[in-house]
């Protein structure tokens, strides 16, 4: 299963600079040519990036590795030379990568943008404009954000149907008043960290007026919790992220964010300004992927890999030949 200590690196990175020069000097130009024989399907028609030598990458957790390869893909299907540098070691790595210029393009979150790169406690409530925002503070820092995707992956609480058959929670603060009427009911799994950040647990139970007693409040592994809700009696409720495929495969209800508490965390192409400058051409390419990408369609990608066990590149080249994309050779 995904590691989700991952993209969750959402307080502000002191001591980020320093970790980042040893990252530098710890295997960052490590990598693999991407050797797969396929040709412009729906972008990439003539081959704009012939000549281009380019660097993909990726954090480790299977969507972003998916999106990674993606990218890749589509830009190898447009006559560049690719060299494979996805599944880096959390977030800051791979963003060194992309600051630093050792990596030209991968799928990074606005939500982990504005908050964990760029420092702001606050997310901002509309995606739009948070996407804005992000985009036009980092470019000092040499980063060209592409239009986002509607792929948000951020917190939520699930149900298993089973259970919601009885309760027939449908948001939030559906929750909020079954917690006030019957507080033994809602019983919630979480992880360490969830339950313990502002824009996690405590925050979500201050903004919709939950008073959950800490008793019914059951810590583990995040794997856990997907079984614990969908297959036992201990959690009614349990954390979720929205894009993970586990969320279909075992049936669960996600319940809605009404008073839109969780940040956005939208996925968007974010690539070396110094490549998008000696490129432009990437905006064409990767603009039609991104406005492809939802939660939907991450969760169907996401649980071939994390519940049927398929490779993530191979899942990647499978649904951009789907889609039309990219062709084989």
């Amino acid at each position: 299963m995904r590691a989700r200590g991952r993209r969750r690196v959402r307080t502000a990175l002191a001591g980020a600079a320093a970790l980042a020069l040893v990252l530098a000097g710890c295997g960052l130009k490590s990598g693999s040519p991407m050797v797969d024989d396929v040709v412009p399907g729906s972008v990439g028609q003539g081959q704009p990036l012939d000549g281009a030598s380019l660097t993909v990458t990726s954090k480790n957790f299977s969507e972003n590795i998916i999106l990674g390869q993606m990218i890749g893909l589509i830009f190898k299907a447009a006559g560049a030379e690719v060299l494979d540098r996805t599944n880096l070691p959390g977030s800051i790595s791979a963003r060194e990568a992309i600051v630093q210029g050792d990596a030209d393009a991968m799928y990074e979150y606005t939500g982990t943008g504005w908050i964990t790169y760029l420092g702001h406690a606050k997310p901002v409530t509309d995606p739009l404009k948070q996407w804005e925002a992000v985009r036009a503070e980092d470019r000092k820092n040499g980063v060209t954000w592409l239009p986002q995707s509607t792929l948000n992956n951020t917190y939520a609480l699930a149900i298993s149907k089973k259970n919601n058959a009885k309760y027939h929670l449908r948001t939030l603060s559906d929750v909020a008043a079954l917690s006030k009427k019957n507080p033994s009911a809602v019983t919630i799994c979480v992880e360490n960290e969830f339950a313990s950040r502002d824009d996690g647990l405590p925050g979500m139970e201050k903004a919709y007026g939950m008073s959950i007693p800490q008793a019914n409040i059951k810590k583990m592994d995040a794997g856990i919790v997907y079984t614990q809700v969908s297959k036992s009696d201990s959690c009614l409720l349990g954390e979720v992220f929205t894009t993970d495929g586990r969320i279909k495969a075992m049936d669960l209800d996600v319940l809605a964010d009404n008073k839109h508490f969780f940040p956005n965390y939208n996925a968007a192409p974010v690539i070396h300004t110094a490549t998008f400058d000696k490129y432009p051409v990437i905006a064409a390419l990767l603009n039609p992927l991104s406005a492809r990408l939802t939660t939907e369609v991450a969760q169907v990608l996401n649980a071939r890999v994390d519940v049927d066990g398929e490779d993530p590149h191979e899942v990647a080249k499978a649904w951009l030949i789907a889609e039309g994309f990219i062709k084989e050779g």
